[in-house]
């Protein structure tokens, strides 16, 4: 069964035929438990985003903040598995039809078998996978087999990237080119800053393929900041705030879809 890549694409392409940029979210799977985060991915689709990164919680989460590693804490003491996240895939995608993809680290797809993983991620309806940590040079085998499923390869760019790597980053790509707005980890920032604005349009220089902006984007205004120069505004560490300050789980998946309702109106708007 080939994956949703095809979807992915023309989601994005939809967005920017209507003048905007795509609102990406980020949740983990997991968090607060699982039933809980497929309510929480449901309502940001349905509040408005467009795609859903849906993370796969890691013990040593390298570009993760203390928002989203308390959140992945959370998530595996409640004792999370890949299985988990392929059914938060399959029942979010299932009932929204839009374009999910897993954000993951390295090691675990590769304890649990490259093959298997992107078997089971395309079966479940999954467009691909954000991989932060994997080097380009080392990911040819990753690259055939999510290729072989229909799955997206999509690589982290990084304001410290030379226009030769960016280059090489985003012709091993697909779905889209992730560009972190700065250097560091994720997390709510005051100002997403000129860095970004320069990281796109190096990366645009060398590929064309979407390009969407993500580390530090928390509200409206900077969405509407991001939607001027990005084809895509990513939101992670402001959606798992509002869950973990939620007092319940119910008022957790609320707050997601107000958030969400909130940010797809900034997207529109451009600063």
């Amino acid at each position: 069964m080939s994956g949703n890549v095809r979807l992915l694409d023309d989601t994005l392409a939809a967005a920017k035929a209507e003048g905007r940029s795509a609102l990406i979210a980020y949740l983990p799977a997991g968090f607060p438990t699982v039933d809980g985060g497929i309510e929480a991915v449901k309502a940001a689709l349905d509040g408005g985003a467009d795609v859903v990164e849906v993370g796969l919680p890691h013990s040593d989460p390298v570009l993760d903040g203390p928002v989203i590693q308390t959140a992945d804490d959370i998530a595996l003491r409640g004792g999370v598995r890949i299985a988990d996240v392929m059914r938060t895939v399959r029942e979010a995608h299932a009932a929204t039809g839009k374009p999910i993809l897993v954000m993951t680290y390295w090691n675990p797809i590769d304890r649990y078998g490259v093959e298997r993983f992107t078997a089971e991620l395309a079966e479940a309806g999954g467009a691909g996978c954000i991989l932060p940590d994997l080097p380009v040079q080392e990911s040819a085998l990753w690259r055939e087999h999510a290729e072989k499923h229909g799955l997206a390869t999509v690589f982290v760019v990084a304001p410290s990237s030379k226009d030769e790597r960016l280059a090489e980053i985003t012709a091993a790509g697909s779905g889209f080119v992730y560009a972190a707005s700065l250097m560091g980890v994720t997390g709510t920032r005051e100002s997403v800053g000129a860095q970004a604005e320069d990281l796109v349009g190096r990366t645009r220089a060398t590929t064309d393929l979407p390009v969407c902006v993500g580390l530090g984007v928390s509200n409206p205004a900077q969405a509407a900041e991001v939607a001027r120069f990005a084809d895509g505004v990513i939101v992670g560490s402001a959606f798992v705030k509002r869950m973990l300050d939620a007092p319940d789980a119910a008022a957790g998946v609320e707050a997601v879809r107000a958030l969400a309702g909130d940010l797809a109106e900034g997207v529109r708007r451009k600063a």
